[in-house]
């Protein structure tokens, strides 16, 4: 069974920084893709950043220059860091991966940006 588990969310005031974690509960070298998405309550689920198997990125426009994935093989762990912190960056983040065609999902972690 693939899990998921995200870490690092918390509330910062604007302009700060804070790191996203996912841990996977299976080797990530295999996973197609993965990546972060936000949701505000309301709102669709929308893409943040993602991240291919040979390296490739992509970010939404408004956090790039901010914000960086990487993932990190040895340790099954996809990271997200996010400096320059603004308050419509508020959101709770989810982490996912695609294995074998199939998506998964990580249970959400809250990020609060205050002004």
């Amino acid at each position: 069974q693939v899990q998921l588990v995200e870490s690092g969310g918390g509330s910062v005031q604007t302009g700060g920084s804070l790191r996203l974690s996912c841990a996977t509960s299976i080797s990530i070298f295999i996973a197609n893709s993965m990546g972060w998405y936000r949701q505000v309550p309301g709102n669709q689920r929308d893409l943040v950043a993602s991240i291919t198997r040979g390296g490739s990125t992509d970010y939404e426009i408004s956090v790039k220059d901010r914000f960086t994935i990487s993932r990190d093989n040895a340790k099954n762990t996809l990271n997200l860091q996010m400096n320059n912190l603004k308050p419509e960056d508020t959101a709770v983040y989810y982490c996912k991966a695609v294995f074998w065609g199939q998506q998964y999902w990580g249970q959400g972690t809250q990020v609060t940006v205050s002004s």
